[in-house]
């Protein structure tokens, strides 16, 4: 009933269409035993009873009877089309909206796989049960009901006996339904896998040819199809052990009409208009009993369905705006002061990456954060621009914890750029006026001239109208980190971060793009991830993390006493470097104090 109620709602602004569909079909059904009725008539008293005059109008009525029944199924048809496709639309936007405001977290335990069959197959099954499924149970109900009572007006004894066959139809029904919902169930899930599986071969494909992997690809990819081959064989073949159950309730119905009825009709208790109202009346009766494994497996399809719809439209954001956030005056930005106080983040899956970090950044001032693989620094950004919360301590924007600032207005303050580089199929202009589509040509052109991408733009076939392929196709790396980052600075943001922005980028351009952003027409925060000593030397602060703990200082200071800084200055042969005043750790000692401050549920062995 949930999902009958979620559908309603749904067809807010269409739901008299629907009715009057409905209704239609309601007309339709009466109509269609009304032809057999006026059958009966014309054999009993046009052609029997000698009222030879009655034959022309009962013909005429006949044929207008079916050309009603005819606009009727039209009219209902087309009401009912409309309403569901305005149902898909509204359907599908707001699970476009509501996976606009899920949190990483969502992306991270959802396969875009699953995603996309909820959006496509789920959706279409919502719709053909509302456009199709929706009448063909009406019309079930109403033939069934309306033929068995003008058989009880007709005739009490032939309706007594084709009623003996209506318990054994409810339970063979009741049985099946039971069988085939967990099939259906497993049906989706291994559709859902498929299009996982073929999406993420799809992203990534230069890997595979990379690594000729393409025999193995297929392998997986077809024994997944024939998965989904054998989940759906499963269902037909329970579809076709019901079939001719309910076939040959179908034609029982007729033979019983026949046999019950001529039996009566020889006794003189039944006329021969009587006998055909039976036999053709039951064969309408034969077509609506032998549609019911079909709507069965419509109605289970629609449940299965339905369920993942409403989960995923229904799914709420962990990550949301407080109703007591505090909002910044309409086009006022953060100014840009940072403050990480104790921060401890753990990831769901028990693996701990920060703990007890804390640090303040000035407005204005270019913070470097530097450290080993897996020390946190990504993490750090994400929980700045609070893509995931912290699960201990607090980050303070202008002194108001993040938590209690909308999401807008943070998101609206800090732009990012990153390593991992994604733009959209559309032109470089575009892409890099991302943030303000009403952007001038100039605007854009001079934060391109900032990143070092003015030059290559210009080169391009068509220059800034040039469009990108999917994900930047076509261009090389160090071009991607460029446009992106012309893009973050086109939003002028009180907060800038750049994670790993310039690794695919040559020295000399790393060069211009590190003087370009020490002199921004605009004051910001810029917070720098990166493994480059020149991408960090001159920063304000340096931040090392190193096993979820930061240590901080200016390049000169970190040489001196951080052993990890003064191993990266060595491997990148910094000239001039002052004697170290630390103590390095033995690779023993490395390994223990790594072993002791990992936690049990993130060692090897042991389930998180």
């Amino acid at each position: 009933m949930f999902a009958l109620r979620f559908v309603w709602d749904k067809l807010k602004g269409v739901r008299w269409k629907v009715i009057g569909g409905l209704i239609l079909s309601v007309f339709y059904c009466l109509l269609g035993l009304a032809a057999p009725y006026l059958s009966k008539i014309l054999v009993d008293d046009a052609i029997r009873g000698g009222k030879t005059e009655w034959v022309a109008p009962l013909v005429g009525l006949m044929v207008g009877v079916v050309a009603i029944k005819g606009g009727l199924f039209i009219l209902k048809i087309l009401w009912l089309e409309q309403s569901s496709q305005t149902m898909l639309v509204q359907i599908r936007q707001g699970i476009f909206d509501n996976l606009q405001h899920q949190e990483m977290a969502f992306f991270d335990r959802v396969r875009t796989g699953d995603i996309i069959t909820r959006v496509t197959g789920d959706l279409n099954y919502l719709r053909h049960f509302v456009a199709y499924v929706s009448y063909c149970c009406v019309d079930a109900v109403f033939i069934i009901s309306f033929s068995f009572a003008l058989f009880f007006y007709v005739s009490v004894p032939l309706t007594l006996a084709l009623l003996c066959l209506v318990p054994f139809m409810i339970l063979t029904s009741v049985l099946y339904s039971r069988h085939v919902r967990p099939l259906y169930r497993y049906n989706r899930e291994c559709l859902s896998k498929l299009n996982d599986g073929a999406s993420e071969n799809i992203d990534g494909n230069r890997v595979v040819k990379a690594f000729a992997r393409e025999d193995y690809e297929m392998e997986k990819f077809d024994g997944m199809s024939r998965n989904y081959k054998a989940a759906q064989l499963r269902a037909a073949m329970a579809n076709l052990k019901l079939t001719p159950v309910m076939a040959f309730f179908s034609q029982s119905v007729t033979v019983i009409a026949m046999l019950v009825g001529g039996i009566l009709a020889l006794k003189g208790q039944i006329t021969v208009g009587d006998l055909t109202l039976f036999v053709s009346v039951g064969g309408t009766l034969s077509a609506a009993i032998t549609n019911i494994p079909n709507l069965i497996n419509c109605i289970h399809q629609f449940r299965v369905s339905a369920a993942k719809v409403i989960e995923i439209n229904e799914a709420a954001p962990l990550i949301c705006d407080r109703p007591d956030a505090v909002a910044l005056p309409r086009g006022e930005r953060l100014k840009g002061k940072i403050e990480f106080q104790h921060v401890t983040f753990t990831y769901r899956h028990g693996r701990t990456v920060l703990r007890d970090v804390s640090f303040t950044i000035e407005p204005g001032e270019t913070v470097a954060i530097m450290g080993p693989t897996g020390s946190g620094k990504t993490t750090l950004v994400d929980l700045l621009t609070r893509f995931y919360d912290v699960t201990g301590g607090a980050i303070l924007l202008d002194g108001v914890d993040v938590r209690m600032r909308r999401l807008e207005d943070i998101h609206r303050s800090i732009a990012i750029a990153t390593q991992d580089v994604f733009l959209f199929s559309d032109t470089v202009d575009s892409n890099i006026a991302f943030s303000d589509i009403e952007m001038s040509e100039e605007a854009v052109h001079t934060y391109a001239t900032l990143a070092d991408a003015d030059e290559f733009i210009r080169e391009m076939p068509e220059g800034y109208d040039t469009i990108v392929g999917e994900r930047g196709v076509g261009l090389s790396g160090g071009q991607r980190q460029r446009i992106a980052l012309a893009r973050a600075l086109a939003a002028e943001p009180s907060i800038l971060v750049l994670d790993n922005t310039t690794s695919a980028v040559d020295m000399d351009t790393e060069k211009h793009i590190q003087a370009a952003l020490r002199s921004l027409p605009f004051s910001c925060t810029t917070v720098i991830v990166a493994q480059r000593i020149s991408s960090v030397r001159h920063a304000d602060k340096i931040i090392i993390l190193e096993d979820g703990h930061p240590d901080i200082g200016t390049h000169d200071s970190l040489v001196r006493t951080n052993a990890y800084y003064r191993e990266v200055c060595e491997l990148q042969d910094v000239a001039n470097l002052p004697p170290f005043e630390g103590r390095r750790e033995t690779p023993a000692e490395r390994e223990k104090n790594q072993e002791a401050t990992t936690p049990a549920s993130e060692k090897e062995g042991v389930p998180v």
